[in-house]
């Protein structure tokens, strides 16, 4: 099978996929829930429509790629705020602290991100690329820094695997692993090995479409006894963060 046809059929299975995970979001009714979820969703629907119609025209497919991979980096910090929002509901203190992060890393994205096309911009086209590429990393970097966070935040809080904002996370943590992987070995492959990490990246996001899929349809967890003790411990967190903000 050539490259071309294997990357087709993971666009369509994509295409399907988000479909199916749009249809399910609205029917749920779990859009009100999730709103930079779904919207994010709704962009990668957008965009694998937008890189089939214009990838034959090399320049217009250039410009629009990059544009593109910034809203996607944009919205997935947004859904991984978003996570934080929910699983920090009830304690104030730390979703303030939670805030305050946020805030610090995207004032450094965008920092880094107009230092490094100020630097490029007058180059041409591929030292653009390159800027662009190099935002890109860093964003990929700093967006499975604070999913990696979440993760040992909650397995130290016992906060349960079974509910939509852990397999949203999951699933974006798969894509954004292989995808940070890709854009770092990009400059340094030649082009069969680029072919084929694009294929690793349709097949991960493809993965990543599954997991929310079965995350959403599954029920939610219901805390049990057992878990009661460490969600203490986390309003203890919280009560220690009050007053401490508070002083």
């Amino acid at each position: 099978m050539r490259v071309s046809s294997a990357v087709n059929i993971l666009v369509y299975a994509g295409l399907t996929l988000q479909v199916g995970l749009l249809v399910v979001l609205f029917v749920k009714r779990l859009w009100k829930k999730i709103p930079c979820f779904t919207l994010y969703s709704m962009s990668g629907l957008l965009n694998t429509i937008a890189y089939y119609l214009v990838h034959q025209y090399e320049r217009i497919y250039f410009y629009s790629y990059w544009v593109i991979e910034c809203v996607g980096v944009v919205f997935g910090l947004a859904v991984v705020y978003e996570i934080f929002q929910h699983l920090l509901a009830g304690q104030p203190a730390l979703h303030k602290i939670a805030k305050l992060v946020f805030q610090v890393a995207g004032a450094a994205l965008t920092l880094i991100g107009v230092s490094v096309l100020y630097i490029q911009w007058p180059n041409g086209a591929q030292s653009l690329s390159s800027a662009v590429l190099a935002v890109d990393q860093a964003a990929r970097i700093v967006e499975i820094g604070l999913l990696m966070f979440l993760f040992l935040f909650s397995s130290v809080f016992g906060l349960h695997w079974r509910r939509h904002e852990f397999g949203i996370a999951l699933g974006l943590g798969i894509f954004v692993s292989v995808e940070l992987t890709r854009l770092t070995m990009k400059t340094h492959l030649g082009p069969i090995a680029v072919d084929v990490f694009n294929i690793i990246r349709g097949l991960s996001f493809d993965l990543s479409l599954l997991i929310w899929l079965g995350y959403i349809l599954i029920p939610e967890h219901v805390a049990s006894q057992a878990e009661l003790p460490k969600r203490a411990q986390l309003e203890q967190w919280n009560q220690a963060m009050m007053e401490l903000i508070n002083q």
